[in-house]
């Protein structure tokens, strides 16, 4: 119950700052259905609020990347801007590519505030997911039968 205290605290916190976006930050693809997914994943996230700005921005194979995404929320009218790396683990991509691209966002625009959250990898729910899908694909939902 407290959990779910402290997420109406920050929900209400956060809905007072609508200068605040997310960017999902993901590896992307050549297939566009791929990146797709991850900008309509952000399309829900939006609309579920209270951040009235939530987009999707890759760091290959995917549009747009993570320099043009921070300009782009920028140029929103956004005050800060929250970097989600939606990545399972926490790879070379995140140790090496994500801080020197984010390094050069700040450099280029150094009134925007950027801060980074955490990758998905240890997150509590993961194990829970995992067992979903495991359970879909025991049921015949899975993605090949």
């Amino acid at each position: 119950m407290s959990d779910l205290r402290s997420l109406r605290s920050l929900w209400e916190k956060i809905s007072d700052e609508s200068t605040v976006g997310i960017l999902l930050f993901a590896h992307g693809s050549p297939v566009e259905d791929a990146n797709r997914g991850v900008h309509e994943l952000a399309a829900k996230i939006e609309a579920a609020g209270p951040f009235r700005y939530v987009r999707a921005a890759f760091l290959d194979g995917g549009q747009p990347d993570l320099l043009a995404g921070v300009m782009q929320a920028a140029a929103a009218g956004l005050d800060r801007l929250v970097i989600i790396p939606y990545f399972l683990t926490v790879g070379l991509h995140l140790r090496r590519d994500l801080p020197t691209l984010v390094a050069a966002a700040k450099e280029r625009h150094p009134n925007f505030d950027i801060v980074v959250g955490q990758s998905l990898e240890g997150h509590p729910l993961m194990p829970s997911l995992v067992l979903g899908r495991a359970q879909e694909a025991l049921q015949g939902e899975g993605a090949s039968n």
